[in-house]
């Protein structure tokens, strides 16, 4: 959602079956009733209000059939204006590159409202070409400012002509340059911020001043800096948890952040940018006591010696005997940090008697761009190796052991649990792969796929395929094998990760598995990735998890889950 400078309209989109298209909307907060607006085939997409309210930028792709509707590439993305009460067809159309139907496009108006900055992109790495439009220039074409794909520039704000960009541009870690569109050229560009040692993963403005967030050890810091580049003050957090927030606007000196971590509910602080104050404004309210969890942080190594960093959370006294049941959970792409946070379902199983483990695996943005491509395409297995020791050093560390431990990952985490359970079935009790990419020779034939070629790799590059072939979950499954018991979870409407990759691999699973332990398909309707998914269904499906798992694991349930589990 956003909403119009004057606060009069909110545009909001909604997905239909949890799907990755959705249509905009448009609702008058003075009466609260939606206008006759509506923004078909969007995808990938925000708005942009332009400063006067009456409009705002987004980008759609092109009409396709119901039949390719959840199969089909999604190809030559448009920029376009719409007008506040128009129909869509009246839209008008800012930005295409018929020349390049790979390329996307995103739109963004800066504070002030004088110029529009678009973003090109063409994959998942933060790799993007940047050009502006002056608004106050009706018939203006939109000029290049960054011409190649060489590295990320993401807007954080601008004065004027001199508009900020936090960049991995001679900077793997992020740096915060300014670049005056008077002078565009490289040599002119002004370090504002410059890189640290720890990885920067997001800027913001408010208040007049930089609000720049860092990972230390994947856990929360943030730092401000005014305009200038000079250091004010620092934000620490209470404990290891995530913080996040601080938007706001340049002429406004109160903002907002959250903290949380696997033992403490969101809370909400209100923060003043002039004496760095925080006061508590609101709290989650769950029913349990956070100070009965240890939260902590352990780092073991790799196959290759890598120093890998995990969490643990548990019920305080955990005796450390070898038995305790083990939820170990991995991402490990696409440069996305896992940082701790607050889940409902995570408690539960804590309450159950469960260990959480939480994996910070190569190929995410842990410690910045090197750490990321640690773990692409043909280094992939570096992702596997350190999710694999992980799980060696939970056993080997006393808190568990194969029949006990529980692998879990989605989408990307789910080709983390397909290519860990058949490269080490003996490792695991059970495993739990989510709306995985199980097929690593055809996943860029579909919807969003070709997207990934950036960190996977193509299977149409010749030393890309060996290394997908080596890994692919679908490809690598053995007869004979006595694989963990396994419950693979997907939605009939997933066209991010199409569901045909779970399918095959769940009847390949199926068809090789040598053993009593179940092997099942948990598919979810009118359901896609997960993004919009209703808290009903979610629970229904972590309750269905929890449960495979408290099975497979054979835990002896405290009450009240053992009379619960009776029932």
């Amino acid at each position: 959602m956003s909403f119009s400078e004057d606060g009069k309209y909110m545009a909001y989109a909604k997905a239909e079956a949890g799907s990755d298209w959705s249509k905009w909307y448009i609702r008058d907060l003075r009466t609260g009733n939606d206008l006759d607006d509506v923004l078909h085939w969007t995808k990938f997409t925000s708005t942009s209000w332009t400063k006067d309210g009456k409009g705002f930028f987004y980008s759609r792709f092109d009409a396709v059939s119901e039949e390719e509707k959840f199969q089909a590439l999604n190809k030559n993305q448009k920029l376009y204006y719409h007008r506040v009460g128009t129909d869509q067809s009246e839209d008008v159309l800012v930005y295409k590159r018929p020349d390049e139907p790979e390329w996307g496009f995103f739109g963004s108006v800066t504070e002030d409202g004088r110029y529009l900055v678009i973003s090109v992109w063409k994959g998942t790495d933060p790799r993007n070409r940047v050009l502006y439009k002056d608004l106050l220039e009706p018939y203006g074409m939109p000029v290049d400012l960054i011409d190649n794909f060489d590295y990320g520039y993401s807007l954080v704000g601008n004065d004027g002509p001199v508009l900020y960009f936090s960049t991995d541009h001679e900077a793997p870690n992020q740096r915060v340059i300014a670049i005056d569109i008077r002078e565009p050229e490289e040599e002119n560009w002004r370090e504002v911020i410059a890189e640290s040692e720890l990885p920067l993963r997001g800027v913001g403005m408010a208040g007049n001043m930089f609000v720049a967030s860092y990972l230390r050890d994947a856990i929360s810091y943030v730092r401000m800096f005014r305009t200038d580049g000079s250091h004010v003050r620092d934000v620490e957090f209470p404990g290891i948890g995530s913080g996040g927030g601080f938007s706001g606007k340049r002429s406004e000196f109160e903002t907002f952040y959250t903290y949380s971590s696997f033992n403490r509910p969101p809370t909400i602080y209100r923060y003043d940018m002039l004496t760095g104050e925080s006061e508590q404004f609101r709290q989650i309210d769950v029913d349990f006591n956070p100070d009965d969890y240890v939260v902590k942080q352990v780092f073991y190594k790799s196959k290759d010696g890598t120093r890998v960093p995990m969490f643990l959370a548990h019920k305080k006294g955990l005796e450390l005997d070898g038995r305790r049941p083990t939820l170990l959970y991995g991402y490990g792409g696409f440069n996305i940090s896992i940082t701790p946070g607050f889940s409902v379902g995570r408690l539960a199983w804590m309450e159950m008697g469960g260990v959480y483990a939480v994996a910070n695996l190569r190929g995410g943005g842990e410690y910045g761009k090197r750490w990321h491509e640690q773990g692409k395409k043909t280094q992939k297995q570096n992702v596997f190796d350190d999710f694999i020791a992980a799980a060696e050093w939970l056993i080997a560390n006393g808190y568990t052991n194969p029949d006990k431990l529980a692998i879990q990952g989605g989408s990307n985490g789910g080709l983390l649990v397909g290519a860990s359970m058949t490269q080490r079935p003996e490792l695991f009790g059970a495993a739990l792969p989510a709306v995985g990419v199980m097929d690593m020779l055809r996943f860029h034939k579909f919807t969003a796929g070709r997207y990934w070629v950036d960190d996977y790799g193509s299977a149409d590059d010749p030393e890309e395929f060996k290394a997908l072939y080596a890994y692919s979950p679908y490809h690598n499954l053995e007869p004979g094998v006595r694989y963990p018991a396994t419950l693979v979870t997907t939605a009939d409407t997933d066209d991010r990760v199409v569901p045909g990759h779970s399918f095959k691999f769940a009847a390949a699973l199926q068809k090789a598995h040598k053993g009593d332990e179940p092997v099942m398909i948990r598919i979810e309707t009118r359901a896609g990735h997960g993004g919009g998914k209703p808290t009903a269904l979610r629970i229904e499906e972590a309750a269905d998890q929890m449960a495979f798992l408290a099975e497979n694991l054979v835990m002896d349930l405290p009450a009240p889950y053992s009379e619960k589990a009776k029932k």
